[in-house]
Formats: C-alpha cells, sequence, structure tokens
C-alpha cells in the first residue's frame, strides 16, 4: 500500500487527536445562474516533511522531484483513497448533508517542496444556495489539519452571489474545549471513525441566501 494512502486514511482511536498532516488550504463556492451549487474548487497545499514522503513513495525515476505521469498517479490515488472520507467536505443545507460526487480527477504539482492538489466537486444532486449553507472543510479523525491563512482564502463566486452574505467562522479551541469538557472524553474514546470535536473546531464558511 502506498504511503499516501497509509497516511491519508483513517486511523483508530484518540492517536488521531493530534495531526500528523498539514494542508494549506483555498476554497472556493461557485454558483450556477439558476442559484444551485455548480462546483467547490479546492486547492491543497501540503508540509513540506509529508510532501517529500510522497516523492520517496511515488518517485520511480529515482531523482528529487516527480514527473507528469508520477503526479498523474498521484492524483489517482489521492482520488480514489479520499472518496469514503468525502475529500474532507463537510456540506449542510439548511441542516441537511449534502452528498459530494467524485471529482472528474485530481491534478497534482509540486512546487517549492510543496505536494500541491487542485480539484473541484459537485453535489451529486442539485444543491440551491438557499436559506443557509455550510461549507466546512476538514479531518473528521483530526489526523490532518486543514488551515486557510486568512478569510479571503474561503470565497464565493458567480451569478447573483451578490444576493448572498458571506461569513467565515474560526471557532476558539480553548472556548470550545472548555464549553465541551465533559463530553470530550467519551468523544476521543468512544467513535474510531472521528468525533463531532472537529467540527466544534473547524473553520467554516457560512453563506446566507
Amino acid at each position: 500500500m502506498p504511503l499516501l494512502i497509509a497516511m491519508l486514511s483513517l486511523l483508530p482511536g484518540p492517536v488521531l487527536a493530534h495531526p500528523h498532516i498539514f494542508i494549506d488550504a483555498k476554497f472556493e463556492v461557485v454558483a450556477a445562474s439558476d442559484g444551485s451549487i455548480s462546483e467547490l474548487r479546492n486547492v491543497w497545499s501540503f508540509d513540506q516533511v509529508f510532501s517529500s514522503s510522497v516523492v520517496v513513495d511515488f518517485d520511480k525515476a529515482g531523482n528529487p522531484t516527480l514527473t507528469p505521469s508520477e503526479l498523474k498517479a498521484v492524483g489517482k490515488t489521492v482520488r480514489d483513497s479520499l472518496a469514503q472520507y468525502g475529500y474532507y467536505t463537510n456540506v449542510t443545507s439548511n441542516g441537511k448533508a449534502v452528498a459530494m460526487a467524485k471529482p472528474d480527477a485530481i491534478q497534482a504539482d509540486f512546487k517549492d517542496g510543496s505536494l500541491i492538489l487542485t480539484f473541484s466537486l459537485k453535489p451529486e444532486q442539485k444543491t440551491f444556495l438557499k436559506g443557509n449553507t455550510i461549507f466546512g472543510i476538514y479531518d473528521k479523525t483530526l489526523y490532518t489539519a486543514v488551515d486557510f491563512a486568512t478569510d479571503n482564502d474561503m470565497t464565493v463566486s458567480g451569478a447573483n452571489m451578490a444576493r448572498c452574505k458571506r461569513k467565515v467562522i474560526r471557532p476558539n479551541p480553548k472556548e470550545v474545549m472548555a464549553e465541551n469538557q465533559a463530553a470530550l472524553t467519551s468523544m476521543f474514546f468512544s467513535d474510531p471513525k472521528g468525533t463531532d470535536y472537529s467540527l466544534l473546531v473547524a473553520t467554516r464558511l457560512e453563506v446566507q441566501c
């Protein structure tokens, strides 16, 4: 099993309380002319430690970089392995979860020592930006930390988006822990598939239309 799959895969238990992979992300909600979600655009830049491990795992030519064919293999591996985790993309429309279809492809690149993945997701069913829609890009297992450096890294675009209000929510982890102290122990130790804590502390984009 390639190292990339192993490191991105779901691992059991409280070991996952501390992230081991770090992503600097950019996220864009693109609206169609009818007010539905056209696509969700993602750009992920991985930390150099993890990126170097991917080079070791996929470099078949014996050089310290990845060829176009090797990068294509990285993209295919991530596309297949992260499907069961929803590509760390969690969307709700008025409190109801919105399922995402598998992306057509994931484009991989390697720049300045970092692996960069670019891909777009589309809802499995047409979903309108009506009422309250929340977009969260996070790993429920807490093994991978997804960070948005500024609020401008979570954006909206497309027709009629001027009618909507955009808000980036950045919970304070210390406040979250203080408010949920009684429940956190059971969250970490009783749910091997991830915890509610990841949702509580995740940076997310709220769009109200």
